[in-house]
This record gives C-alpha cells, sequence and structure tokens, in this order.
C-alpha cells in the first residue's frame, strides 16, 4: 500500500514540475510583429490512372491493366506535378464459408497503404493484377503532389469500381 502512496506521488510531482516548465518557458512575442505569408491557391488539378479520372467504371480486363499504370496528376494546361505521397486502399472480394448456416457467402475485405512513388511497387502489382474481379474497387486518396516551386497540395481522389 505505501508502494502505491509513493508511486502516486511521484507521479503527480512530475506532472506538475513539467507543468510549471512547460508555463514558464513561453517563448515572449514583441506586440506588433507581424510576418507575412504569400497566399498560396493551388491550381485546379486532376488526376489520371491511364485515361481515368475521378470517379470510373472499368471492365476486369482494364482493371488489370491499370494496377501496373503510374498515377498522373496535371492541371488544364497539361502541367505535370510531382506526387511526394498517396494512399492506395484494394476492395477485395472473396468467398467465405458461414459457419452457422454452412452456406457460401461473398465477403469484402481492404488492403492499404501510403506510398511514396507511383506506379504501385512490384509486389502489389504481382498480388493484385490479374487477379482483379467484378465488384472489386482501386481507390487512391490523399495524394499529395508538389508544384515547381515545392509547395505541397491535395489532388482529387480516383475510385476506379470494376464492372
Amino acid at each position: 500500500m505505501a508502494i502505491k502512496k509513493f508511486v502516486y506521488l511521484a507521479s503527480f510531482v512530475f506532472i506538475i514540475s513539467n507543468t510549471i516548465k512547460a508555463q514558464t518557458s513561453l517563448p515572449t512575442v514583441k506586440p506588433g510583429t507581424i510576418t507575412k505569408v504569400q497566399k498560396f491557391t493551388p491550381p485546379i488539378v486532376k488526376t489520371f490512372l491511364g485515361r481515368n479520372s475521378h470517379i470510373a467504371e472499368v471492365t476486369v480486363d482494364e482493371a488489370n491493366q491499370l494496377v501496373n499504370l503510374p498515377l498522373r496528376i496535371t492541371d488544364d494546361k497539361s502541367n505535370v506535378y510531382l506526387i511526394n505521397s498517396y494512399q492506395f486502399m484494394y476492395k477485395k472480394k472473396s468467398v467465405v464459408e458461414n459457419e452457422q448456416t454452412g452456406k457460401r457467402e461473398t465477403a469484402f475485405a481492404t488492403v492499404a497503404d501510403v506510398f511514396k512513388s507511383t506506379p504501385l511497387p512490384q509486389v502489389w502489382r504481382s498480388n493484385i493484377g490479374g487477379a482483379v474481379q467484378k465488384g472489386e474497387e482501386l481507390y487512391f486518396f490523399d495524394i499529395i503532389v508538389k508544384d515547381k516551386l515545392n509547395r505541397k497540395f491535395y489532388a482529387p481522389d480516383l475510385k476506379i469500381s470494376v464492372k
């Protein structure tokens, strides 16, 4: 019991001391100091995978080919933007057996990751390519791109449904 009290007391003292340090070490800002930052309005861009943009429906054969293609981000003047990172999610269709009824049912599993280069890494292309089925989805989102001045901004998501 004494050890518990000691642990509580030590934790309390530690928290209080850190709080006091945090409050006393605040930076001082001189009144009237203004730092101007130039406003950046990102350009209007489109995300492409092959010829598909925004939301697309493709056949199984097209989807198997699209997995191997790089993402492209362009504006209306055909300027290409470098991709800094993006997330990719694959909604995969599978068949499972219902333990209660013994019947086979369709289920979906999702796999996703963050990537810094395009096209997808070879291991992803190998696992997905050639195995895409009707009803599955390829979804590219949180796409961060850079302009020539190294300013980062988001590009639109791209969702491809397999029909």
